[in-house]
């Protein structure tokens, strides 16, 4: 007999009593990862002000770079490697790097090279270890199932984001800045024995025949360039590309924006703004995915959760055309980074539930961090050309700012939909890439 307050908690969060095990060990495993990085974040965002514009702008150029060749590797590593041993030695790889980089500082007397090199390893593990993640989890549970407990899984990743900064806030100076890398990898090696469990317990899952995924011990095969030709030849994949694209211009325009209008106010004022909205951000993310979003997903479809943001931000951003303020644009940024966090990104993820398991390994890598990654570089020198360029005020820019999230919503409606339509099917007969 089900214990009542495992009911209760299954209800609350929309799972089953049978699968709680597992979305526990789940929002245990990206809980722990979110800390890991962003234990590391503030050592790495500290480096940056010891260099010049120019020199920052190289290391992002080159981080673009690092990450396209790097998925082209990791491409190479998927098609020879099953899934149980490729997702921990990722997490093992990466932990041993950041061992590597400890070492690195107490043998170099100048570590200025090695601090650059560091900005941006972290930078690419900032992206890679989440997709990772949610390869995984689409590898674990079926399409059904990701309406419910993605979300769920995913308010992991917000107290992570909360819980990870206290450490080096708190005991920074006491710990020394270079040892909070050991105490990254430390907690990178503590998520091994979580995917081992969860590993078994999708197979036993996949024994009973409960809808889970399970039983994949196989190589995935291939070439190593396959993510990338697989994106250009489907154009749902193309689409989910355009989608996070688009996300990647509205976070550059608000951000950008915000700057500039907090530049007339002192550092400690505008320090205040900024951690602010982060509270404000996490703490609304944690509530929605975890009590909003699945009944969101599993009541209204998928097409209307992808869309709900876009259309919140259409109207947000000409509200703003309107009447340009700080407080407008602040609860703009506290909606568009809340929102992604607890309903676009889940929602996102769902959609590789419905894709095969090559395009989650291989093509999923290359959209989560190639394409991001474009699209900060991309959306950067947009809003140059025309804030700077033309000479755009922010009335017009949110004008545009408002035409581009129409257009995100759109694509999210497409996506959203044609995701609806499969799950509609049995999964049998549609575990696969959707055309």
């Amino acid at each position: 007999m089900t214990h009542p307050l495992t009911r209760t908690i299954g209800k609350l969060l929309k799972a089953e009593p049978r699968e709680l095990p597992a979305l526990a060990a789940s929002f245990a495993f990206v809980f722990v990862l979110m800390a890991a990085y962003y234990v590391l974040r503030p050592v790495r965002d500290a480096m940056a002000s010891d260099w010049s514009d120019a020199e920052l702008s190289w290391l992002w150029t080159l981080n673009f770079f690092l990450s396209a060749g790097a998925v082209l590797l990791y491409g190479a590593v998927v098609s020879r490697s099953a899934p149980r041993r490729l997702v921990p030695g990722v997490y093992l790889f990466f932990a041993a790097s950041f061992v590597l980089f400890y070492f690195g500082t107490r043998v170099l007397g100048d570590t200025r090279l090695l601090d650059q090199a560091f900005y941006v390893w972290v930078s690419f593990f900032a992206l890679f270890h989440v997709s990772v993640f949610w390869s995984f989890m689409a590898e674990r549970f079926s399409r059904e199932q990701s309406r419910r407990l993605f979300a769920p899984i995913g308010a992991g990743a917000s107290i992570g984001a909360v819980l990870g900064p206290t450490v080096p806030l708190l005991f920074g100076e006491r710990l020394g800045v270079y040892n909070l890398l050991l105490l990254a990898a430390l907690l990178l090696c503590l998520i091994l024995p979580l995917i081992v469990y969860l590993e078994r317990e999708s197979a036993a899952a996949a024994a009973h025949d409960n809808g889970a995924r399970g039983g994949y011990s196989g190589a995935i095969g291939g070439r190593f360039i396959d993510g990338f030709v697989d994106l250009l030849g489907q154009r749902f994949l193309l689409a989910i590309a355009l989608f996070i694209l688009l996300y990647t211009l509205m976070s550059t325009f608000v951000y950008f924006e915000l700057k500039n209008l907090l530049a007339e106010f002192d550092r400690a004022t505008r320090a205040r703004y900024w951690a602010g909205m982060d509270l404000a951000v996490n703490t609304l993310a944690i509530l929605t995915a975890l009590f909003a979003t699945g009944r969101i997903a599993t009541r209204l479809g998928l097409a209307v959760t992808l869309a709900l943001i876009p259309a919140l931000l259409v109207a947000g951003w000409l509200t703003v055309a309107l009447a340009p303020g700080v407080m407008l644009l602040v609860g703009l940024q506290i909606l568009r980074r809340a929102g992604n966090y607890a309903i676009t990104k889940p929602g996102r993820e769902m959609l590789f539930t419905a894709v095969g398991r090559e395009t989650r390994f291989k093509t999923k890598p290359v959209i989560d961090i190639v394409v991001y990654r474009g699209g900060d570089v991309l959306a950067s020198w947009v809003y140059t050309a025309l804030a700077q360029g033309i000479g755009l005020g922010l009335g017009a820019i949110a004008a545009v700012a408002a035409t581009l999230a129409t257009l995100w919503m759109l694509v999210g409606i497409f996506l959203g939909r044609r995701f609806d339509r499969k799950t509609a099917l049995p999964e049998a007969a549609t575990e696969g890439a959707i055309p």
